[in-house]
């Protein structure tokens, strides 16, 4: 799903200086486990396959201000339960807005606990066909441009990226409420931070680089 036309228009995207690649960093690119708390209190992959509701809701609370995305598993089966799954777990909480491109996507999904990044590093699921699109205030998974590389990144569109569908991109909800502050999310650092030194010093890393970052302070399932 990340091949032959996908593959050029993501390249040529790029080398325009837009912003357009989605690409999550890949598993073992700069990953380590320095630190954090101990082994069982930290959120890892299920060792039994966890199927979520058909849908739920979620509730971001946020520095920006609080949204909530509405999840529709027939959207993406796959990535539903894979986002099912990470936040019931906490995984979200105590997140940086690590990209942040007006216009196009605001994206996250690598912990503050390079520890917890590193033990999702190849927790893949398979990938869903793309029901959906990718319209303004939708949600998908980010990826490389191999087939099944998603594992806990996730994007919201700030606008209608219908380009990204051909590309394999499946979003499986949308944001139904708090837009606005979706939008308030501080873009100031764009895509200057670098995810390889995320995943191998987490917060440590963002809050000295890029002290302004907006963050996800607590991402709950509600009724």
């Amino acid at each position: 799903m990340r091949r032959s036309g996908g593959l050029a228009l993501a390249v040529v995207l790029v080398l325009g200086g837009c912003g357009r690649d989605l690409r999550s960093g890949g598993a073992g690119e700069g990953e380590g486990a320095e630190g954090g708390s101990p082994r069982s209190a930290l959120p890892a992959p299920s060792t039994e396959p966890v199927q979520a509701p058909e849908e739920f809701k979620v509730l971001f609370e946020t520095s920006a201000g609080n949204f909530t995305i509405l999840v529709e598993r027939r959207l993406a089966p796959h990535g539903a339960d894979r986002f099912y799954e990470l936040v019931s777990q906490g995984f979200y909480d105590d997140q940086r807005f690590f990209r942040v491109v007006p216009g196009f996507v605001v994206q996250w999904g690598l912990s503050g606990n390079p520890e917890v990044t590193a033990r999702w590093a190849e927790a893949r699921i398979p990938d869903d066909p793309v029901v959906g699109s990718n319209v303004r205030g939708t949600i998908a998974f980010a990826a490389t441009r191999e087939p099944g590389s998603r594992t806990t990144q996730v994007f919201i569109n700030l606008a209608d990226n219908t380009s990204l569908d051909g590309m394999g991109f499946a979003p499986f909800g949308r944001v139904i409420e708090g837009m606005e502050a979706v939008e308030a999310i501080n873009a100031e650092y764009r895509e200057a931070p670098n995810q390889a030194e995320i995943r191998r010093r987490g917060n440590e890393y963002l809050n000295r680089e890029f002290p302004r970052l907006d963050y996800i302070k607590k991402a709950s399932i509600i009724p």
